[in-house]
């Protein structure tokens, strides 16, 4: 059994960050996702974490789940550029951001370009460095 610290390589800790931003995306917990391709919730959330690395029916079987194609799990990999902060990322892991960007996605199109507009113009008279 292989070990968070032997041989972790960039690409599983990719592979992992991605999943979790697409179930993030999706609205999914770990354990429905889990469900839907037939593994343990840890077994899930060490594959996200790169404890385990994903094999490639399983990744196979994620991306079914998740509506993306397998590509999908490498994109932005770069083995030779440092990896830099994900925005996304960081942006999903707030749970308001996360609702607000669920809510929009289900809202009708005509609705959400006002949302949009909205929100731009807050953005606009809120100063950068307030806090708040």
């Amino acid at each position: 059994m292989r070990h968070r610290s032997d041989n972790l390589q960039p690409v599983d800790a990719h592979v992992g960050r991605q999943i979790r931003l697409r179930r993030r995306m999706l609205g999914l917990a770990q354990e429905d996702l889990a469900k839907s391709v037939g593994v343990a919730f840890q077994q899930l959330q060490k594959y996200e974490t790169a404890a385990n690395r994903v094999s490639a029916s399983r990744l196979w079987d994620i991306a079914r789940a998740l509506r993306v194609p397998v590509t999908y799990f490498f994109d932005g990999y770069s083995k030779t550029a440092e990896p830099s902060p994900d925005p996304w990322e960081t942006m999903l892991a707030d749970r308001e951001a996360m609702e607000l960007l669920q809510y929009c996605c289900a809202m009708p199109e005509k609705y959400r370009r006002q949302v949009f507009d909205l929100a731009n113009a807050l953005t606009s008279l809120t100063p950068r460095n307030s806090g708040n």
